[in-house]
């Protein structure tokens, strides 16, 4: 190889995600290895490995397969910038648009769980603290 591609095991390493599921990925569509060695293994590009990080980020935030595929499918179109009119250029450029939306809300909402997720666990080491028996610094020494 010439640097320019990568086996998965790489991918992997590089995005943290696991074989299983760049490969499920890929039985989706939503990512496609740039080529194949002589020897069948997948390869793959920066290109792929970008695309691949978009997918990683939209995951947690809650986004459908068919979501991410959309997303990709106008990015992909809005990169490729070739025969873009104007009015297919704003198309384009409001989906990516709702989807940066959706996103800020998804964030504003996981804001909101770790908040409460924090109050409760200072609440409870709080419990702790008042449970616990004046001096005693940890468990008793035999």
């Amino acid at each position: 190889m010439d640097g320019t591609h990568m086996q998965i095991g790489e991918v992997a390493a590089r995005t943290e995600l696991s074989l299983r599921t760049i490969r499920h990925y890929e039985e989706t569509g939503l990512v496609i290895p740039s080529a194949r060695s002589q020897g069948g293994f997948r390869l793959y590009t920066e290109a792929d490995v970008a695309r691949l990080m978009v997918i990683r980020r939209m995951k947690p935030l809650g986004f459908s397969l068919e979501e991410m595929r959309d997303l990709l499918a106008a990015t992909d179109r809005l990169d490729s910038g070739t025969g873009l009119g104007a009015e297919e250029r704003e198309k384009l450029l409001e989906r990516v648009r709702g989807y940066e939306r959706a996103a800020a809300e998804q964030v504003e909402k996981l804001r909101v769980q770790l908040s409460r997720a924090e109050d409760f666990a200072a609440t409870l080491r709080a419990r702790l603290e008042q449970a616990e028996p004046h001096g005693s610094a940890g468990a008793a020494q035999d």
